[in-house]
Formats: C-alpha cells, sequence, structure tokens
C-alpha cells in the first residue's frame, strides 16, 4: 500500500498527527494549484483549508480507491472550478441587474437580499435529509458525477439521480416562497404608500 494510503488509513482512524503531516504537505502545493484558476491567493487558500475540513470531518466516510494525493489535485481542481463559477454567475447577475437597472453595482437592499438568500439556502441545505445532504455536496461541491458518487456510496445512480432532483426541488420551493413572501411585502408597501 502506498504511504500516502497508510496515512490516509490512519487518518480515517482519528490519527490528527497523521492529518497534520498531510496538511503540512500538502498546503502550499495545492494553494499555488488552486491559483491557476482562482488567480486569488486568498481564495485560494480558503479551497484549499474548507477542503483540509471536510476531509477531516468527513474522514470516516471518505473512500479513496486511488492516490491521495490524485484525490487532493483533483478536488481543490474541482473546487476552484466552481469557484471561478460562482464568481461569473454572480458577476453575469450584477451586470444584467445593472443593465437592466442602468446602474454598476448592487444598491446595499439588494446586497443584502442576496446575502439573505444565500443564508436560507445553505440552511434548507442543513434541513435535508443526511444522505441527500451528502449525495448533494457531493456532487456541486465535490463536482463528483453521478456514478462516481454511486460508487463511494455504494447505491446505484438512479437513486443519486432522485436524491439531486429531490434536493433541487427542495430549493426550488424554497426559492418561490421567498419570492411569493417578497412579492407580497412588496405589494402591500405600494398598497400603503398609495393611500
Amino acid at each position: 500500500m502506498p504511504i500516502n494510503l497508510l496515512i490516509f488509513k490512519k487518518i480515517k482512524d482519528g490519527d490528527i498527527e497523521a492529518f497534520e503531516t498531510l496538511f503540512r504537505s500538502y498546503y502550499e502545493p495545492l494553494c499555488r494549484y488552486a491559483c491557476q484558476w482562482v488567480e486569488n491567493p486568498e481564495t485560494a487558500e480558503e479551497i484549499v483549508q474548507d477542503l483540509f475540513y471536510v476531509l477531516w470531518k468527513e474522514r470516516e466516510n471518505l473512500q479513496i480507491f486511488t492516490s491521495v494525493s490524485g484525490y487532493l489535485y483533483r478536488s481543490v481542481k474541482n473546487k476552484s472550478l466552481q469557484q471561478v463559477e460562482k464568481a461569473k454567475v454572480r458577476e453575469d447577475y450584477r451586470n444584467r441587474h445593472a443593465e437592466n437597472a442602468g446602474i454598476e453595482t448592487f444598491t446595499p437592499l439588494e446586497e443584502l437580499e442576496y446575502k439573505e438568500l444565500e443564508q436560507q439556502i445553505r440552511e434548507t441545505l442543513l434541513l435535508l435529509p443526511e444522505r441527500r445532504q451528502k449525495i448533494f455536496h457531493m456532487n456541486r461541491e465535490e463536482g463528483k458525477k453521478y456514478n462516481e458518487i454511486a460508487r463511494e456510496l455504494h447505491i446505484s445512480v438512479k437513486t443519486v439521480e432522485a436524491e439531486i432532483s429531490k434536493a433541487l426541488r427542495e430549493l426550488r420551493n424554497k426559492y418561490n416562497s421567498i419570492n411569493e413572501s417578497k412579492n407580497k411585502n412588496s405589494r402591500i408597501k405600494t398598497h400603503e404608500t398609495i393611500q
């Protein structure tokens, strides 16, 4: 068994020293690697720190069949690309909103609403059943494909698809209820202003 897999086995068993050894060995190289995509050293460090946090927190459930190094670099790449995609979506939204509103940035109120929406999404995800939460995280945060998730969790690809669909449906329902509430409040304020 390669040495990295032996270290990972120790980590799975809760050996903090093995974890610290892995962290010290890979932290800086992974940060440099993440900078290839995110171009911001602070964001790269956040990505790598989050990866190690999840690695420790989920150590008992993680299964690495190839090399630990390959797993770490692939995870950093996936998280970096997701970060770039999120930033692009955020920027596209801001640009589209600015075009429609004729302004360049979010107002403080819009920024607050955006942060509240993000918080409500996180809270909704935390309310999902544990398995659905894990599958959704593996797909959306770790960038794993359905067949990879199915293989790691020893379930069928159809089960993965169903769990992702249910998670997305719950997020859509939450988003729709937030929008309905927001629109209702807006109509009430408009009505009060008219009177």
